[in-house]
């Protein structure tokens, strides 16, 4: 086991963001890293990357857009929530979704051990949605120092993922925070009212959280 020595983020000048090259996907390596804001993203033919870009797409709950077609479906009442009931299925959902422009995925077998490793220490966590018995939707991420930074996420019926950001969101509120890491902006978060922020801004956001929320726990 190597347990990598990640330099300042603030000191980085790559135009992507990239920290770090090599280490591994221990544990330690892992919550080491996110704490620190940085997080890993594979690239095929290259040692183990390590990424904190120079802006950092956020959700905060005061900033939330859920467009009215959302919130008639949710009314609706069709799916059911639960949480850390399926890891292990949310996180090999996730891997295979289809993304439009991507070509395979960064989710590969030893990311997806990796996670099922701090799933099992209590630092990863998932929500699933289903209809009726049936795994639909889900979103994964990590929670360290009181930050949840989302990871990925699939849906198989429409609105599904969406809905299971939603559930998130009041589960976080409902532990005390206010915002949650997305690491890159997508459309879809976009939709829901995300925002990017720079850099530094987002350390000093870290920071502040950390310590105001370095006793709060993800919970069930």
């Amino acid at each position: 086991m190597t347990i990598i020595q990640f330099p300042d983020p603030r000191d980085s000048s790559t135009e992507d963001g990239m920290i770090a090259l090599g280490g591994d996907l221990d544990p330690e390596s892992l919550i080491l890293a996110y704490s620190q804001g940085i997080f890993p993203w594979p690239i095929a033919g290259l040692p183990l990357a390590w990424f904190c870009p120079p802006e950092r797409a956020i959700l905060e709950w005061n900033r939330l857009h859920t467009p009215r077609s959302l919130t008639r479906f949710k009314n609706r009442k069709i799916f059911h929530f639960t949480i850390n009931q399926a890891f292990k299925e949310v996180i090999r959902n996730s891997a295979s979704a289809p993304r439009p422009g991507q070509e395979g995925t960064w989710i590969n077998p030893e990311m997806i051990q990796a996670y099922l490793r701090l799933h099992e220490m209590g630092h990863a966590h998932s929500i699933e949605v289903w209809r009726e018995a049936r795994l639909v939707g889900g979103v994964y991420g990590v929670f360290i120092q009181g930050i949840f930074s989302g990871e990925s996420m699939f849906h198989i019926e429409p609105n599904a993922s969406r809905l299971a950001i939603l559930f998130l969101m009041e589960h976080l509120r409902s532990r005390g925070l206010q915002w949650m890491d997305i690491q890159v902006m997508t459309p879809h978060m976009g939709a829901l009212g995300a925002r990017l922020i720079p850099r530094d801004e987002f350390l000093n956001l870290l920071r502040d959280t950390q310590i105001a929320s370095k006793d709060r726990l993800f919970l069930n």
